[in-house]
């Protein structure tokens, strides 16, 4: 187990790295594609299979092909880069150097978590995760769903077309009530 936390985390350091310095953006989120899915290995090394699959059905799913969509609409043909400033250069190097110190700092004391009592082989997986939903957090679940159905159908009616006959039309072409 231990051969697959660093082969996942292995995988996961390097697509970061190709997802920051990728020239093309296209490539950056192939690799966020590959960051994202060994993320996703942890979680399931992790005993967490419904969050490993959430993971991958909205971030992988959905929010990285919005940002596909973008990119493909923006057409980044041309290949122009604004030089920024050397002062924008040496102060964003600075800043990343205090934020390596911060880590530093953070991670040179150790991050203990206690050890639980009992263990549980049930956390994180889909049956305990539903009975836990459905038992324990059952209103708000209940409440987040009519409110979701609600703005649902408030988008719908705020999207659904008007049937008058005006809509749509450029000023010139609308009716005059004066004309004989």
């Amino acid at each position: 187990m231990l051969y697959l936390f660093y082969f996942f985390a292995a995988i996961s350091v390097i697509a970061a790295l190709v997802v920051v310095s990728a020239r093309s953006p296209i490539n950056s989120a192939i690799a966020l594609v590959v960051c994202f899915l060994s993320i996703a290995g942890h979680y399931i090394l992790l005993n967490a299979q419904f969050l490993a699959m959430v993971h991958v059905i909205v971030y992988t799913g959905a929010i990285l092909i919005l940002m596909l969509f973008v990119i493909m609409l923006l057409n980044m043909n041309m290949m122009i880069e604004v030089q920024k400033p050397a002062i924008t250069k040496i102060l964003a190097v600075i800043t990343g150097g205090l934020f390596f110190l911060v880590l530093l700092a953070a991670t040179k004391q150790g991050l203990s978590t206690p050890v639980p009592a009992t263990f549980d082989p049930g956390v994180g997986l889909v049956k305990s995760i539903g009975i836990a939903l459905f038992r324990d957090y059952l209103l708000p679940f209940e409440l987040s769903s009519v409110l979701f159905l609600s703005a649902t159908a408030g988008a719908i009616m705020l999207a659904k077309k008007d049937n008058s006959p005006n809509v749509n039309r450029p000023p010139s072409s609308e009716p005059n009530g004066n004309a004989a």
